[in-house]
């Protein structure tokens, strides 16, 4: 019965999600939505981690057969795929890059904006 109290809870959450997606004309996927709430109802103690921690660690454990479905589709659409790998190449070099620099300057705006002077000092000693 726990099992099954926790997974209503993840059911909970990506239901309103996606009942959110409906009200509210916004292209995010309701499925992020859902997780985007369980997050804000967990971090207030709204839900207590223990509430959904067993289902969510199976889970988690289970997750690379997810991804099975999506990589039987690539492997049927190969063709297509062979026809514009240098553009998958080209958009996936470039969105690398940009997110390596938007990360390194989030990280840098952190550590100057806390003052941490141990990480200053263990970033410094790196370069």
């Amino acid at each position: 019965m726990k099992y099954i109290i926790q997974l209503f809870w993840l059911f909970f959450f990506s239901f309103v999600g996606e009942a959110l997606t409906y009200v509210i004309p916004i292209s995010i996927p309701g499925s992020v939505i859902g997780m985007i709430l369980l997050f804000i109802a967990l971090h207030y103690g709204w839900l207590s981690f223990a509430s959904v921690e067993d289902v969510g660690n199976f889970l988690t454990g289970k997750m690379g057969i997810f991804f099975v479905p999506a990589g039987v589709g690539l492997i049927q659409n190969f063709d297509i795929l062979g026809e514009i790998w240098w553009q998958l190449l080209i958009i996936t070099t470039v969105s690398l890059l940009v997110m390596m620099g938007f990360v390194g300057k989030v990280v840098q705006i952190i550590i100057k904006h806390t003052g941490d002077v141990s990480t200053k000092k263990e970033a410094n000693e790196n370069d």
